[in-house]
């Protein structure tokens, strides 16, 4: 991570000859300094072939202008190159809603890295349907809501958890082990900002109780995935991914037990990576730029 402010351009376009120095020109032409570039090439016959992938960071006082006007003198090129693309500050700190339930190990683990400015975000808030977390959350000065859901008021849950988040400016929700399954339409609204952790390497064993399909089906590797949420279960585009192994005498909870040590250090990647600009999603899959 660089000390000085920059500005990061992520895009994809369809390939073609010349991306590199048409971008890099662009910059170089208004006094650019380029701090890291990377790219990718998509190969192969999926829905991201013939797809080209791009991350750059640039020093924002090597620019003679700031980052509106560099978004309005860019977007030209990246229309000529059919780019979907967008350029952040990293002076521009991320506000991050946790959303959880019950188990605590992720939550402890994102709030212990907030604290030592590890994760240098902001966080306004923790919602939870459970009230289990309120002193731990409110000792750390940040506020928490108690939204409940049952069957009879599922709807209005989900449109309180979306006025929360969409009230206090949230760029990315992370379901800390929230045992919820979201609606459709707000997976769709928030497509790409909602990040969820699932105790399993996917896509084996989606959906409920993975370490006990796990423990049945006498697997040799347990593992976790960070994923962003969409409207089918456990199926969005896959950030980061880890796996440990185990044998034939471990029992589901020996399981359970190692798998929260995965799930920690795996969701914290996922949104270093996310909050990075690091991700580069298209179709199911993603690029992502370590």
């Amino acid at each position: 991570m660089h000390t000085r402010r920059y500005y990061t351009l992520t895009g994809s376009c369809p390939d073609q000859t010349g991306i590199i120095a048409r971008v890099a020109g662009f910059f170089a032409q208004h006094g650019g300094w380029i701090l890291e570039s990377r790219f990718h090439a998509e190969d192969g016959n999926g829905e991201s072939a013939g797809r080209y992938f791009m991350r750059m960071e640039v020093r924002a006082d090597s620019l003679p202008f700031h980052l509106v006007e560099l978004r309005e003198r860019f977007g030209p090129l990246a229309e000529n190159l059919s780019m979907t693309w967008r350029i952040t500050d990293s002076a521009v700190r991320r506000r991050v809603v946790i959303v959880v339930s019950k188990q605590e190990h992720c939550l402890y683990d994102l709030l212990s890295r907030w604290q030592s400015k590890e994760l240098d975000i902001e966080i306004p808030c923790v919602i939870s349907n459970h009230e289990t977390f309120r002193a731990f959350v409110e000792w750390h000065g940040i506020p928490f809501h108690h939204v409940p859901v049952n069957p009879p008021n599922k709807a209005a849950a989900y449109a309180e958890i979306r006025r929360i988040y969409e009230e206090v400016r949230g760029d990315t929700m992370v379901l800390a082990r929230y045992m919820q399954i979201l609606p459709a339409e707000m997976c769709a609204r928030f497509a790409g900002q909602m990040i969820n952790i699932h105790h399993s390497f996917l896509p084996s064993f989606i959906g409920a109780r993975p370490y006990h399909q796990a423990y049945e089906r006498g697997v040799k590797l347990i593992g976790a995935t960070c994923h962003y949420v969409t409207a089918d279960l456990d199926q969005g585009p896959i950030i980061e991914q880890d796996v440990i192994r185990i044998d034939h005498s471990d029992s589901v909870d020996d399981m359970m037990r190692y798998g929260k040590d995965i799930e920690k250090a795996v969701l914290a990647r996922g949104l270093r990576y996310h909050l990075e600009d690091r991700v580069l999603v298209h179709a199911n899959k993603t690029v992502v730029f370590r």
